[in-house]
């Protein structure tokens, strides 16, 4: 197969990163290295979407629907088809069999085909996950492009190991003594579960929507995609040229198909709860996120939800370079991640630093200080911060200045290019870590850019906090500034113990709420925030399971 040939070393590289967990990536991160027309072609190609119809050509199509409008401003006008779904799901199972048949290296290859064309793509994927999440231009690029595309070609490593752990056949014989030995010869085969629902989210449609769709379809099940009503356009394209990569290769296209809805319809309930769904991968809220661990019972679901990134602030010897990455991390994309800090525990007595001894209210105010300095100007600002996603997050920025007192009150910036775009610097808010009052704020997660400064009594308060919080909420992701190696094996053992991603004294160009593919993991899936980590084996290996033919030789 040519797919073969072209995409069998990319893939060998992919098993060799994920087992290594070094530095590795196929897909360039700079603009300028998809050509000298790529960002033209790109932004032409995107426009020239707006306002048509997307066609699919996918069976059960019974109207049309759409609706996007770009935190930006400008409406999207894309209408997608909509399915009958008793239709649809019975025409993607009418193809698993010849998948299956194919075997967990041909659907690895197809995976590799259908990211490789995407990443020819980026730029035009760039602007549709910029005007579809509101994430800035170059962070639109880079995650919506080629993290999106490692963390999918990642998934497919992770499906490849895990399908080709057992072998395909074996010849077994057991010894009788003098009588002639018992002998069978076995095969076995990586059967896939059944048609797999990714549920869409609004603020990352790639980079979240990716490993589990190719997790999915490289274990050869089928793929129906549930974009969110807000951020339809990346995995429409995505579901396409996967469509035309798979029939291209002599597999039915249906094999992965759209499945867009109707205004207020909320179809993933529905959906969750078919008996052809056997899979499930959702992003988002936790109420939904729970509701399908409990409902959609018949389905291997996947969730990462919410959670209350948490970071202890005890000491640091490079205290200029704690709050310039402090300041970079609560910034980025506004704070709609969900690997920002929220939490900022400092001790009421303060910190020592290299600068000298600081108080609580120093460390405050040198922070504020510090996101001010970076966003002081408006355009490295609208670069930084892109544009709110809803309303939902204005309303809780807006709401988080009157829970306590205003360290850093949000301001608005204006977007030159897109005047109607909601754009807000952050918020830093003081509680105190020993009022009951305080703790309904800062235990509850307030997605979007705002923060609290938690002013606790010690380190080993931090500490205890930290447990509760992870162990109660849920966190993506825990940091940690301390020059002491008590009070760093303290934060150690509590991530350890309550399964929480830790990231020690960051000072450089490396950031708590960012994730490198191939080597770190995305949420462990061992507390409340995400029962999944992408991306690793358990990630991949219960989406199929091993058939076992034995005949008599």
């Amino acid at each position: 197969m040519q797919l073969t040939e072209t995409h069998r070393p990319t893939l060998d590289q992919a098993l060799e990163a994920i087992r290594s967990r070094a530095y590795w990536s196929p897909h360039p991160e700079h603009p300028k290295a998809y050509g000298e027309t790529g960002a033209a072609d790109g932004l032409a190609a995107y426009q020239a979407l707006l306002g048509k119809r997307f066609e699919l050509d996918q069976p059960g199509t019974d109207g049309w629907t759409g609706g996007e409008v770009s935190p930006y401003g400008p409406e999207l006008g894309i209408e997608y088809p909509h399915a009958d779904i008793d239709v649809l799901l019975p025409a993607m199972r009418a193809g698993m069999a010849a998948w299956r048949a194919a075997g967990p290296e041909t659907r690895a290859v197809v995976c590799l085909e259908i990211l490789a064309r995407i990443s020819a793509r980026t730029h035009e994927f760039a602007h549709a996950v910029m005007h579809t999440s509101g994430q800035a231009f170059m962070m639109a690029f880079q995650a919506g492009g080629p993290h999106a595309q490692d963390r999918g070609l990642e998934a497919v490593a992770y499906a490849y190991e895990e399908q080709t752990r057992t072998p395909a056949a074996a010849d077994w014989s057991k010894p009788q003594g003098k009588r002639d030995p018992l002998e069978l010869s076995k095969s076995f085969t990586a059967a896939p579960r059944g048609i797999s629902l990714l549920i869409g989210c609004n603020t990352f449609p790639t980079w979240n929507g990716f490993p589990g769709l190719f997790a999915s379809l490289a274990t050869g099940n089928p793929v129906l995609v549930k974009p969110h009503p807000r951020a339809v356009l990346p995995l429409a394209l995505t579901v396409r040229i996967a469509r035309e990569v798979l029939g291209e290769a002599g597999f039915d296209p249906n094999l992965i198909a759209l499945a867009a809805e109707r205004p207020g319809e909320g179809i993933a309930k529905t959906l969750a709860v078919r008996p052809e769904i056997r899979i499930i991968d959702y992003t988002g809220s936790t109420e939904f996120g729970d509701w399908l661990e409990a409902n959609a019972r018949q389905a291997q679901v996947y969730t990462e939800k919410a959670g209350v990134n948490t970071v202890v602030i005890h000491s640091t010897d490079d205290y200029k370079g704690m709050l310039s990455n402090l300041a970079f991390s609560l910034s980025l994309y506004s704070g709609q991640m969900c690997t920002t800090p929220q939490n900022l525990l400092i001790p009421r007595d303060g910190i020592t630093t290299d600068a000298g001894d600081k108080t609580y209210d120093e460390v405050v105010a040198d922070l504020s200080a510090a996101v001010s300095g970076l966003l002081g100007d408006d355009a490295r600002a609208n670069a930084l911060l892109g544009a709110l996603v809803n309303p939902d997050v204005k309303a809780r920025l807006e709401a988080a200045a009157g829970l306590g007192e205003v360290a850093l009150a949000s301001r608005a910036v204006t977007n030159p290019e897109f005047p109607d775009a909601v754009v807000r610097t952050p918020v830093l808010v003081k509680l105190d870590g020993a009022k009951p009052d305080d703790e309904a704020a800062y235990m509850s997660e307030c997605f979007g850019p705002v923060a609290f400064a938690v002013a606790v009594d010690s380190a080993a308060d931090a500490v205890d906090l930290l447990r509760r919080t992870v162990r109660e909420k849920g966190a993506m992701t825990v940091g940690a500034y301390t020059t002491s190696a008590e009070t760093e094996r303290a934060v150690e053992e509590v991530c350890l113990d309550e399964s929480a991603q830790l990231s020690l004294n960051l000072t450089g160009g490396v950031y708590v709420n960012q994730t490198a593919a191939f080597s770190d993991f995305h949420g462990s899936g061992g507390n409340p925030a995400a029962n999944a980590a992408l991306c690793d084996g358990a990630f991949v290996s219960n989406r199929f399971r091993v058939v076992e033919v034995r005949r008599q030789a």
